[in-house]
């Protein structure tokens, strides 16, 4: 493996844990600004060789996106909850090949908590994963309640953790968050069902043109913000990035399914692409990805995305339902075939 350009050896060589501990990694890496690093002792994960520590660089984005001044322990129990959730979405996409990393680095993270605080988070992990969640213009990003002003700038002010009257949810103040901006339905709406829920026909791109993984990304982004579904585009381009960093959503039969988690209210939000030919998507090697769900989701569907995420999963399994959407040439089709094809495993 060779150096980093930084001119010294990535702390991630010769681990075969595929863990490591941010403070070695800041330690390394003292050139690329990671002081806040040493400080907090905050744990990151990478399950892949080290790319001329191009990772390295994304994974301290990750951390300074989600909490870059926020209280130490704070930031450490969001990292936590994300390690979670990616660990379940693995299980569901990939089975058991990384499981065993994922396990050792989320005990090594949670053992790092102090013993109140530890419980405190297993209390609330029983009864529900979304543990810590955001205040989102002054509600409760878990549950939905409006919180008291002097709740909210308690919660701001960040010196002690607060938890939600209602949920007991652990809250934290996230500045500068893309938002869902769609339209809720109307009552004397249909209701709809299935893919129907998460997506519309104006999602849709039969033909993306880009042939890189970012590239991908944003032009699914910039469509799910020209059609009114969110806003600030370039966030959910940096966010699903930094996700992509810590563990690549590419999976088997040419899928990938990039993500954004922490998209303030509204419901979950589904873009799909297409690609002309098979591209290179994040850790694969070869070329070889050609359908690309991009979903922006709100904190309180985590839970509910990891079902949407089966359910695409099990549908396009079958080479004959991915053939049906590569085989589409407009946007109507590509909605019509996606909306068939999913009638059973997405309810």
């Amino acid at each position: 493996m060779d150096g980093c350009r930084q001119g010294t050896e990535c702390s991630r060589k010769n681990t075969s844990s595929g863990q490591y501990s941010a403070s070695r990694l800041a330690a390394a890496h003292a050139g690329h600004g990671a002081r806040m690093f040493m400080e907090r002792e905050m744990l990151a994960i990478s399950l892949t060789p080290c790319r001329n520590c191009v990772e390295c660089e994304s994974v301290f984005a990750i951390i300074a996106w989600k909490g870059m001044e926020m209280h130490p322990v704070v930031n450490h129990l969001i990292q936590l909850q994300e390690l979670m959730f990616i660990r379940n979405e693995e299980k569901v996409t990939s089975g058991l090949a990384r499981l065993d990393q994922m396990d050792a680095a989320i005990k090594d993270m949670h053992d790092k908590l102090q013993p109140e605080t530890r419980t405190r988070f297993d209390r609330l992990y029983r009864k529900d994963p979304i543990v810590i969640v955001p205040i989102s213009n002054g509600v409760c990003a878990g549950c939905g309640l409006r919180l008291p002003i002097s709740l909210v700038q308690a919660v701001r002010q960040e010196k002690e953790i607060h938890g939600c009257p209602s949920c007991a949810r652990m809250l934290y103040y996230l500045e500068d968050a893309p938002r869902w901006v769609g339209t809720a339905p109307k009552r004397s709406e249909p209701r709809k069902v299935g893919i129907q829920r998460f997506s519309s026909q104006s999602l849709m791109i039969p033909r993306l043109q880009s042939e890189t993984m970012e590239g991908i990304i944003t032009e699914l982004a910039t469509k799910m913000e020209a059609e009114g579904f969110v806003d600030r585009a370039d966030k959910l381009v940096e966010a699903a990035l930094q996700r992509e960093a810590i563990l690549g959503t590419a999976v088997d039969h040419g899928l990938a399914f990039p993500h954004v988690r922490g998209v303030e209210g509204g419901g979950l939000t589904l873009a799909l692409g297409i690609t002309a030919k098979p591209v290179r998507f994040g850790e694969s090697a070869e070329p070889v990805t050609r359908i690309i769900f991009f979903m922006a989701i709100p904190i309180a569907a985590s839970a509910f995305y990891l079902k949407l995420l089966a359910g695409l999963t099990e549908t396009f399994m079958k080479p004959e339902n991915r053939k049906a959407l590569m085989s589409e040439k407009d946007s109507e089709g590509l909605w019509k075939a996606l909306c068939k094809v999913t009638r059973a495993t997405i309810k």
